[in-house]
């Protein structure tokens, strides 16, 4: 039986199910407000594989209320640039960080942050980990949220007053509650590639962060330590197996690649194939299961917006779990969390990362390059556009204080 809206419900537990960024975030901000913080991960340790590393002024936000800002900036780096060329390294156009502002972008490769934001959770009081815990199944009542896990010493049970999905984008918690084929969107018929890779780039005249244009051959490059490791995401054939990207991987490379680099030229740390998809669930709350980040919505990473609305998935889910446990609103305020959250992706983030995605790789899409181009020589010339767009993320958070009184009316 699912628990009506408009009660007031205690917030004493809550299981978090997934320990990436999300869920490690989402636990210290809980665990530090009071709230008995368990999380369940399936695998038997963090992520390594390459994924996002950029951190908009909107995420850098949530670090920084989680109190491992300072953390993330002494392993980090303050990207200075963004550009965008022609296959053969010709400049189009680009934003360079002339403002100082309030939390500027961060990088940091995402598994060296789930290190950090682990050690920050079991730091704080209440909170524990159990890795090898994988969900099969969950059930509720009026009194609590239930996980029916199996673990190393066989199959168990967990309550809490609620569970929160973040379990990726193939989340257990997201399946059981509307289907395993149910996700609302589509696949794109595009393939990348996620390689790290120290290779020279800055001899080429590159800046921190590159856009390569081109239907076929485009890519992303940026830099994301201070020792030189780059990030480098490209497209390749469509419907090929994982194995078969992998073996491609030195020959595109030496074509796309400014310099022409043999495997000789460069180190490769890892490369990972990835299917790109524009997905969203129909809803962030069932009772007392809650989703947020890539179980709740996805997109394509140009733009970085999967990472960065994830984050802010996570403030506006703390605001609203808080204000529920310090009686200022009732529990309809986790169906608001909802709608605010699928409003901003349907709005904001699916339309922006398709818009940045067709931008690198779509010949059809000129006239919108053409308008952005445009945008960013203004930029050049308009200081208070500039300083808009560099915080434009911020439009992805939201202050849940005005629907209190509501809620709890």
């Amino acid at each position: 039986m699912i628990a009506k809206t408009g009660k007031q419900t205690p917030v004493n537990k809550i299981i978090i199910v997934g320990a990436g960024p999300s869920g490690l975030l989402l636990g210290i901000l809980l665990a530090k407000k009071g709230i008995q913080v368990q999380l369940l991960e399936a695998s038997h340790e963090l992520d390594k594989n390459p994924r996002a590393a950029h951190y908009a002024p909107s995420a850098v936000y949530e670090l920084n209320r989680a109190g491992v800002l300072e953390d993330v900036k002494r392993d980090g780096i303050h990207p200075d640039a963004v550009c965008w060329r022609h296959p053969d390294g010709t400049f189009i156009a680009g934003i360079k960080s002339r403002f100082d502002i309030e939390f500027p972008m961060v990088c940091l490769p995402l598994d060296q942050l789930d290190v950090l934001l682990l050690k920050h959770f079991l730091a704080a009081p209440g909170t524990e980990v159990l890795w090898n815990h994988k969900v099969v199944s969950i059930d509720q009542d009026e009194g609590e949220a239930r996980v029916h896990v199996e673990t190393p010493d066989g199959k168990k049970t967990f309550g809490a007053d609620y569970v929160v999905g973040c379990d990726g984008a193939n989340s257990q918690i997201r399946r059981s509650l509307f289907g395993d084929l149910n996700y609302p969107g589509e696949t794109l018929q595009k393939q990348i590639i996620a390689t790290n890779v120290y290779y020279d780039f800055k001899q080429f005249g590159y800046w921190d962060s590159n856009f390569i244009i081109d239907e076929n051959d485009w890519y992303m490059a940026a830099r994301i330590t201070n020792d030189g490791l780059w990030r480098v995401t490209y497209g390749d054939e469509w419907g090929l197996s994982n194995e078969e990207y992998l073996a491609r991987q030195p020959a595109r490379f030496e074509k796309i690649l400014p310099g022409n680099p043999k495997p000789g030229d460069y180190k490769l740390v890892s490369a990972s194939p990835y299917k790109l998809h524009q997905r969203c669930a129909d809803s962030f709350r069932v009772g007392r299961f809650l989703l947020a980040a890539d179980a709740a919505h996805l997109c394509n990473p140009f733009g970085g917006l999967g990472l960065t609305g994830g984050i802010a998935d996570v403030g506006s889910l703390f605001d609203a779990l808080a204000a529920l446990k310090d009686g200022k609103t009732d529990d309809s305020i986790l169906d608001k969390y909802s709608e605010v959250r699928r409003e901003k992706w349907a709005k904001i983030i699916d339309p922006m990362s398709r818009a940045n995605f067709r931008r690198v790789c779509l010949d059809e899409a000129e006239s919108e390059r053409n308008e952005f181009w445009a945008l960013c020589q203004k930029m050049e010339q308009d200081d208070e556009l500039a300083r808009q767009m560099a915080q434009g993320t911020n439009i992805l958070r939201e202050d849940f204080h005005e629907y209190l009184t509501a809620g709890a009316a």
